[in-house]
């Protein structure tokens, strides 16, 4: 038995604390569901995928149905993990849903083409939105938007402890699941929006038997040649300007051919960039399919830009340290008009 066991084999990382904050409504919603589809944004990183995967696991502990949904087809990096082999590219049509679960989406456009080609099941059928992004509109029946929170899988951990699911549900799916999406959107636990909840919370599924180190090297230590090369080539055209206090790259899709990438192994660019130690801001533009817009990722040092403002100008969203925007223009109108507005707000700072 390890120290972090009782003999009965309860858990003895105490979340009862922070149960509070998972609103009654929501465990009303999903104990009350029969029949769940839980899907999350398109382009999918940890977090969605772990959170969405996750809320499956916990309507079938309470003897529903679920599916989960991601409209991409699931990147290769994310393989590793449990579970991941169930994800489906559209509903499923034999299942008559009575709950839609929206997880780590800051719209409900982010979700991607399955919005528009089933149109009709998201205007009929009642939606449940779980998400931590600040600039989150509130789009559902249910919502319940955590903005501090590190990562929504840190909320749906909280949700699972509520609904008296073990976290080593599923011989620990559960757990790496959750665990996958907390380290993505903290950075492997580097980022500012670590919190001592985020600790308390990680520390659970460490005990439930989540593999942090593995999870991490997967994540963050080990990458295919090709991405490689495909970083190589974008941080070889990385610029700057105001001192070095604002610095982009740009990825066009000539790149994804020539190094022979696809368009998810570009995940992690942005935070390269973001380790320049004089940025105050550091942005991505990314060529989108068809040339007629261009996906901008944005990062900030703590104390300054609010990178939310800078997105929210183009129609995008996010965090306050990371967020993002899909803007329907040129790759070179788009930077022109981004790099304005981006060397404004960053003028406006003062250290």
């Amino acid at each position: 038995m390890s120290p972090s066991e009782r003999a009965d084999g309860r858990p003895t990382v105490d979340l009862s604390a922070y149960l509070g904050t998972v609103p009654d409504e929501v465990v009303e919603r999903l104990r009350g569901a029969r029949r769940v589809l839980t899907i999350c944004h398109e382009n999918p990183e940890a977090d969605a995928l772990g959170s969405a995967l996750a809320i499956a696991l916990i309507v079938e502990a309470g003897g529903g149905v679920a599916t989960p949904v991601c409209a991409d087809p699931m990147p290769a990096m994310y393989a590793f993990m449990p579970g991941m082999d169930r994800f489906r590219r559209e509903p499923d049509p034999s299942i008559d849903y009575d709950l839609l679960v929206v997880g780590d989406c800051g719209e409900l456009e982010r979700i991607g083409p399955v919005l528009q080609s089933h149109r009709e099941l998201f205007e009929r059928v009642p939606i449940l939105d779980i998400d931590h992004h600040k600039s989150n509109p509130r789009f559902g029946v249910v919502d319940w938007v955590d903005a501090a929170s590190s990562a929504t899988c840190e909320m749906v951990t909280l949700l699972a402890r509520r609904m008296a699911v073990p976290l080593t549900a599923e011989d620990g799916m559960l757990a790496t699941a959750l665990a996958g999406g907390v380290v993505m959107d903290t950075g492997n636990f580097q980022h500012p929006n670590v919190t001592p909840r985020t600790l308390v919370v990680s520390a659970a599924l460490r005990e439930a038997g989540a593999d942090f180190s593995e999870i991490a090297r997967r994540l963050y230590r080990s990458k295919p040649n090709t991405q490689l090369n495909l970083f190589g080539r974008v941080l070889a055209r990385m610029q700057s300007d105001l001192d070095g206090r604002l610095v982009w790259s740009t990825l066009e899709l000539d790149d994804l051919v020539a190094s022979g990438a696809g368009s998810a192994e570009s995940e992690g660019l942005i935070d390269l960039l973001a380790q320049s130690e004089t940025s105050e801001a550091a942005i991505l533009f990314k060529e989108v399919g068809g040339g007629g817009s261009t996906r901008i990722s944005i990062r900030t040092r703590d104390g300054g830009v609010d990178a939310t403002a800078l997105a929210g100008t183009f129609g995008g969203g996010g965090h306050a340290r990371a967020s993002g925007a899909t803007v329907q223009l040129s790759l070179d109108a788009a930077r022109k008009a981004v790099l304005a507005r981006a060397s404004e707000l960053v003028a406006e700072v003062k250290r």
